[in-house]
């Protein structure tokens, strides 16, 4: 993939070159302005462009859009899973080798991590697994995240922004619990279960072995309903329990170890270099676990379907550019009687090949601007609106999002003018040949 982005990159500055060459070889005149916007009117109104010059601009238009369009596509889905994973896992995850998944001195590689550049805020976790239930007959599996109790700015994720009712610090109501618990929102809907609503839940970690029975009596704990949390993202919405990070080492038999240390970094895209100093600093056995290399496979397959995605739709203008030669092809054997005369009357051959170019580069400039104009548009009414819902079950997320990056909508439209600069080049060349006593004889 790499590869072939640095080919397109070389093809692109080699095109925008031939094409600035041409430009400037063939800079035009006022009366060659003049012809070029001339031949582009039709012929019973000076006021009205031609129908195969307004289908030849519809065609870039409608290539230049699309393209702009599915590139947006592409970096909203990417930047919208980016954000909905970073709302529960930090940027950074400071663990253990070993099969315990347990950091004993978590107070000392905490100040350490904490001293590290790049970190602004650090904390330690649990993780665990267990099965919730709200009094009923079903149950089901959730994962048990503990975390601090804080909602200002030394909160690692940024959790804190989705709830929808309470809150990290798990204030309880009654007494008869083991603390608060916060659930996701289709998981309250499942359950049935709402702030202020006792649950039931079951950790691996602790049953105990019953010597009249002979085997491992699970142990039920009973937690209150504090706070709802929505972020958007099916996973967690639907599966994960919060509670205090206390709660959760006693609900995981860990004692006083944890899990491991989360870090939130100033600069997210750094995380991997910002991992391997920690690594360095701290030494074995400990190792630290990015959120990119979490996730390294879903990124690498949305760059590569954007790739592949941008690389079909960019067919659609080099359609375009086909479209334009036909169009330009189309005016230089209408227009062959007029081009006899000009010839002439002594208008000189580059200035016949100025004509064209300069149709050719009206048609990419406006059919450029108004795709870009419309792409830009569409793809805010989309994303704003949320007028294309898709199923957060399959895809994480509620909606198509549209996020239009300033530089890929550069790179669209200096490839669209680089083309539309190369398409009238071989209709330019053949109006330029053409002779003015065989094509004033035979029109």
């Amino acid at each position: 993939m790499a590869i072939a982005t640095v080919v397109l990159k070389a093809l692109l500055i080699g095109a925008a070159a031939a094409a600035l060459f041409v430009l400037v070889t063939n800079w035009p005149s006022r009366l060659d302005l003049r012809v070029a916007m001339r031949y582009l009117r039709s012929r019973r109104s000076s006021r009205l462009l031609s129908l195969i010059t307004v289908i030849a601009v519809g065609g870039v238009t409608i290539g230049v859009m699309a393209l702009v369009i599915v590139l947006g596509v592409m970096n909203g889905m990417q930047n919208d899973l980016r954000e909905k994973i970073l709302v529960v896992n930090p940027h950074l995850r400071v663990l253990t080798y070993g099969e315990g998944l347990r950091l004993d001195d978590w107070p000392a590689v905490l100040a350490k991590v904490r001293r590290s550049p790049g970190v602004d805020a650090a904390a330690p976790f649990v993780m665990s697994q267990g099965l919730i239930s709200a009094g009923h007959d079903y149950a089901e599996g959730v994962m048990v995240i503990g975390v601090e109790a804080d909602t200002g700015a030394g909160a690692v994720t940024s959790l804190p922004h989705y709830f929808t009712k309470g809150d990290l610090t798990f204030r309880t109501t009654q007494r008869d619990v083991e603390g608060g618990v916060a659930i996701g929102t289709r998981l309250s809907s499942k359950l049935s279960a709402y702030p202020g609503d006792i649950i039931t839940m079951v950790a691996p970690a602790g049953s105990q072995f019953n010597r009249s029975l002979g085997a491992f009596v699970p142990k039920y704990r009973r937690y209150e309903v504090t706070g709802l949390f929505e972020t958007g993202m099916y996973d967690y919405d639907n599966s994960y329990v919060l509670m205090r990070r206390q709660g959760a080492q006693d609900f995981a038999g860990l004692g006083g170890a944890v899990t491991g240390i989360e870090v939130r970094l100033a600069h997210p895209e750094q995380a991997t270099e910002a991992g391997q100093r920690i690594e360095s600093m701290l030494g074995y056995p400990y190792r630290a676990l990015d959120w990119q290399l979490q996730n390294r496979s879903l990124f690498s397959a949305l760059k590569l379907e954007k790739l592949a995605m941008g690389l079909v739709v960019f067919l659609i203008c080099v359609v375009a550019a086909f479209n334009v030669v036909g169009t330009l092809t189309m005016v230089v054997r209408d227009k062959t009687r007029e081009i006899g005369i000009l010839l002439a009357m002594g208008m000189q051959r580059s200035r016949i090949r100025r004509v064209f170019l300069i149709q050719g580069v009206f048609i990419g400039l406006v059919g450029t601007a108004l795709g870009a104009v419309l792409g830009l548009v569409v793809g805010a009414g989309v994303n704003n609106g949320h007028l294309i819902p898709i199923d957060p079950s399959i895809y994480f997320i509620d909606h198509l999002p549209v996020l239009n990056n300033p530089l890929d909508a550069l790179a669209v439209i200096g490839a669209s003018l680089v083309i539309a600069t190369l398409a009238p080049l071989y209709p330019s060349t053949q109006a330029a040949r053409l002779d003015p006593v065989t094509a004033i004889r035979y029109e």
